[in-house]
Order: structure tokens, then C-alpha cells, then sequence
């Protein structure tokens, strides 16, 4: 399972286009058959900047999905709207046992 943690830091300016632009590319990217989660969150305190929390089965689904045409349009329009690169962590991780399992 691959983990990505995306920090994104917008153009105050254009928070609001961003948020019409991540849309989209949540909702393709969720129907991957390679994902597992893919979701946006605001970081706490700071309101142009966010978190993209991505899991992936496996190195080949995020291949799949940075070829994808709706990543590829996304970090095109993406280019214009954000305020510093974007910062970007990888894990490797594989599923824990809860209790009870």
C-alpha cells in the first residue's frame, strides 16, 4: 500500500477556484480501481493551505494515476493557483490488525 501526503499552499486569491478544480479530480481519482482513499482536508489554522491524503493498493495504481488524464489537467491548472510547490511525502505501508481481528 502506498500513502502520499500532499501539502498544498494556495494563492489566497484563488482558494476558491482551487476548490472548484479539486473537485473533479477527487471524485476520478476515487473511482481508480488502484485507490483507496483520496480526500482533501484543511489544515487546522492556516486557511489557504491543505492536506491531499492518497492510498494506493500499490505502486503500479499511482503510475496508473499520475498518467491519468484527470491528474495530468489538474496539476496543469494547478500551476497557476498555488502559492509555493507543492510538498510531497511518500510511505510504503501495509494494513494493520485491529483488536478483535
Amino acid at each position: 500500500m502506498i500513502i502520499i501526503h500532499a501539502s498544498i499552499r494556495i494563492q489566497p486569491a484563488k482558494s476558491a477556484e482551487f476548490l472548484q478544480e479539486v473537485e473533479s479530480l477527487l471524485a476520478a481519482s476515487r473511482a481508480e480501481e488502484g485507490n483507496i482513499s483520496y480526500d482533501l482536508y484543511q489544515e487546522a489554522g492556516k486557511e489557504h493551505s491543505y492536506l491531499m491524503v492518497e492510498v494506493w493498493k500499490g505502486p503500479e495504481a499511482v503510475d496508473f494515476h499520475n498518467k491519468s488524464s484527470h491528474f495530468q489537467a489538474f496539476v496543469a491548472k494547478a500551476r497557476e493557483l498555488l502559492a509555493e510547490p507543492l510538498g510531497l511525502n511518500v510511505f510504503n505501508g501495509e494494513q494493520m490488525k485491529t483488536a478483535g481481528q
